[in-house]
């Protein structure tokens, strides 16, 4: 697999949410505008880790197991980089977790970034990864994910979309429903979304 831009997990999960992150950060970088999610789910991360290293593993249905949190990892066969909330080893595997500010079951762009992990753990750690957790923080809820091998296929899919993305500098389509536009960091630079069509046209044509 040819490697021609350097990408990060949270890539995959941007890519999924919408493509048109992938070029206002790496094609036309912009500022983006922090959301009050991010600010708060930050907080909530370093709080459920120091809880997480007193507590059982009976949330996650494993009978044994050890915790590392916060594993840098990269791959340069993937050209893929990311720092991993929390890794179990159990005698039955190993176990990414990703930590999540929301109180909604996980939507794809959330599963397909822990299967990006699963992918980073196996070319780092040389083991198969069989499935992973997402903890959603706003209910205490952990979600299973089973990496399938058509759930890996499509995270290189997603790396290779993206990376065409940023080499052809094409600026993508909207996504079909505006209900994401909402949250996003970048809902004021896109042309054809919201009250703010003609500051976008602005900047994106005027960097």
């Amino acid at each position: 697999m040819a490697v021609t831009h350097a990408l990060t997990v949270s890539d995959v999960k941007q890519y999924v949410y919408c493509p048109r992150i992938i070029y206002y950060t790496y094609v036309v970088p912009v500022e983006k505008k922090p959301s009050f999610k991010m600010s708060v789910g930050q907080e909530a991360h370093l709080d459920l880790e120091r809880l997480e290293k007193r507590r059982t593993l009976r949330r996650y249905q494993l009978a044994d197991g050890q915790r590392s949190f916060g594993l840098l990892l990269h791959s340069s066969r993937l050209g893929l980089n990311g720092r991993l909330d929390c890794l179990i080893t159990s005698t039955l595997g190993l176990y990414p977790v990703d930590y999540k500010h929301t109180c909604e079951p996980p939507g794809l762009n959330h599963k397909y970034q822990l299967a990006a992990y699963a992918l980073l753990i196996e070319q780092v750690l040389g083991q198969t990864v069989r499935a992973g957790f997402i903890y959603a923080l706003g209910t205490d809820r952990v979600w299973p994910v089973e990496i399938t091998p058509s759930v890996r296929r499509h995270v290189i899919n997603i790396l290779s979309a993206a990376r065409r993305i940023i080499a052809e500098q094409r600026f993508p389509g909207p996504q079909r429903s505006c209900g994401r536009c909402r949250d996003c960091e970048y809902r004021n630079y896109c042309l054809d979304r919201g009250d703010h069509q003609k500051e976008a046209q602005r900047v994106v044509f005027l960097q």
